[in-house]
């Protein structure tokens, strides 16, 4: 698959049937769920996109653009529910082909007007009765296990939204990464949390059994992150470096990564350059265009993607400096960076 096939996929959408997908939550993503070529891809739902799926292939107009496209099948465990009768799909969702994923708090500090990030939805799947607002360990450890057993899911991945103790809610993560560990011990995991106030938190974290952490700054521009996140921009940029290194020394070399959004008005360059010091830190940095989702302030304000163009140099420029580095999302072993279906590095060889 081009690179430039896949980002304009990830920017116009698809038309087709998905059996899996979501419209609202945590992170920069609404997405309809398939594979392109064997690879998750995370793309929009649109009637309106030139891109369609028809017998499994992937077509622009009429031209079959020779890349294999098959939806992800409705997973078996979402058919489950628990003794007290939530519905498994309530605890956690299937994301692309094999990734098991939730949010084990619904609610965030930072979820005031003035205060959320603009990108983000995260409580307003609470509010339409999608899910729940607190995962408890054993939840996760039942859903985990049906779904490793009915549908083959090979990694987790856990964020939280943040929380106003010290740990920004990373015991609590800690507390049901142990369950799933001990249910399913070979499941990987990646956990996802804003810097903790308190570092050992993080090793908490890897004792519990995490595989991967993320750390998700978004941009490394104070200027974009005031204006894009203006709550979490009061977390200075120094202690986001402060819990890179720290997780680097706790997890490993490329057991840490990062969102960078394209698409913010960052200049191009200086996210370039921005990456580059997190690849030199050991932490991945995951680039991802930012695409308005269902009842984000950025989808009520009008905002739009970036243009492919911008998404395609961005992701080859940075792939390149991966690859250099011997650095790959795979060896993440869990998490948004392994999977990969959000953006376009693995297509550019990252």
């Amino acid at each position: 698959m081009r690179l430039t096939d896949r980002v304009e996929v990830a920017l116009a959408g698809v038309r087709m049937d998905a059996p899996v997908q979501r419209s609202q939550g945590a992170g920069p993503s609404d997405d309809g769920h398939l594979a392109l070529d064997g690879l998750s891809a995370a793309v929009p739902i649109n009637a309106a996109s030139p891109y369609a799926v028809v017998d499994g292939r992937l077509r622009k107009g009429q031209i079959d653009l020779g890349i294999e496209a098959l939806p992800t099948a409705r997973p078996k465990f979402y058919d489950l529910a628990t003794a007290d009768g939530i519905p498994y799909r309530k605890i956690a969702l299937l994301h692309g082909k094999d990734v098991l994923a939730t949010t084990v708090v619904q609610t965030c500090i930072r979820y005031a007007e003035d205060q959320r990030c603009r990108f983000c939805s995260i409580e307003e799947s609470l509010r339409a009765g999608a899910t729940i607002a607190v995962k408890a360990p054993a939840q996760l450890a039942e859903v985990a296990e049906a779904a490793v057993r009915l549908d083959g899911v090979r990694q987790m991945v856990m964020t939280t939204g943040t929380t106003a103790g010290r740990d920004r809610g990373g015991r609590h993560l800690a507390r049901c990464v142990r369950a799933v560990h001990d249910t399913v011990p070979s499941l990987p995991v990646q956990v996802q949390i804003e810097p903790p106030a308190d570092l050992s938190v993080i090793k908490e974290l890897r004792v519990a059994g995490a595989t991967a952490i993320g750390i998700h700054v978004e941009s490394m521009d104070d200027r974009v992150r005031q204006r894009w996140l203006p709550g979490k921009s009061t977390v200075p940029l120094a202690e986001y470096e402060r819990a890179w290194d720290e997780a680097v020394r706790v997890f490993g070399w490329n057991r840490v990564s990062t969102y960078l959004l394209i698409g913010l008005g960052e200049n191009p360059d200086d996210l370039v350059r921005a990456a580059g010091t997190l690849i030199d830190r050991g932490v991945y940095p995951f680039v991802v265009p930012m695409r308005p989702m269902a009842a984000t302030l950025a989808r009520r304000d009008g905002t739009v993607a970036p243009a492919a163009s911008l998404v395609a140099d961005v992701t080859a420029r940075v792939a390149e400096l991966l690859r250099a580095a011997g650095m790959a999302g795979a060896g993440q072993g869990a998490g948004c960076a392994a999977c990969g279906g959000c953006g376009a590095l693995q297509v550019a060889g990252g």
